[in-house]
């Protein structure tokens, strides 16, 4: 694992890029006081080495037709083998899956579906998810209304060191 040193200046660089990616190298830099060139290579470097995966547009579901949000427990028959992997190989060709994490206690998987409609969500999705092998239980909670929706990590635990410095240590998957 190699370590990086990220300053208060990538601290507020991360942070002003999750608040909009689209802002050009020179709002970015009047924002954190550092010339374009300067933003420009840090950008690259956080690139290079993983911490920027990538930049997205996000899109309103509802504006886009889909007001269904389901929150989706799936239990397996067995919790070994090749269950676990067959069903992770399945779920990832789902598009309306936007999530899936493999978790601890009594689901083995939580998924976060979306969809334009309840019948939408029922046929298409869940009973698509029954057919998968090895599919013992699925559980969904429908959300009725979205409290905190956010894409921004947070970034105060690193800016945690006297010297204004905090190595992160990267891992080889980075």
């Amino acid at each position: 694992m190699d370590d990086l040193l990220l300053d208060r200046f990538d601290i507020s660089l991360l942070v002003a890029l999750q608040k909009n990616s689209n802002a050009t190298h020179q709002q970015l830099g009047e924002l954190i006081h550092l010339s374009t060139s300067q933003v420009s290579r840090r950008i690259q470097r956080l690139q290079a080495c993983g911490i920027i995966r990538k930049s997205v547009a996000l899109l309103d579901p509802t504006l886009i037709g889909l007001g269904v949000r389901a929150v989706t427990y799936v239990t397996l028959t067995r919790h070994s083998g090749d269950e676990g992997m067959a069903f992770e190989r399945e779920i990832a060709a789902f598009p309306e899956v936007l999530e899936c994490f493999s978790v601890t206690g009594e689901s083995d998987y939580i998924l976060q579906i979306m969809a334009a409609s309840l019948s939408d969500l029922s046929d298409s999705v869940l009973r698509r998810l029954t057919r998968i092998k090895g599919v013992s239980s699925i559980r969904s909670n429908i959300v009725l209304q979205s409290i905190k929706s956010t894409t921004e990590l947070p970034l105060d635990h690193i800016g945690r060191t006297d010297a204004g410095s905090r190595r992160v240590r990267l891992s080889k998957s980075a």
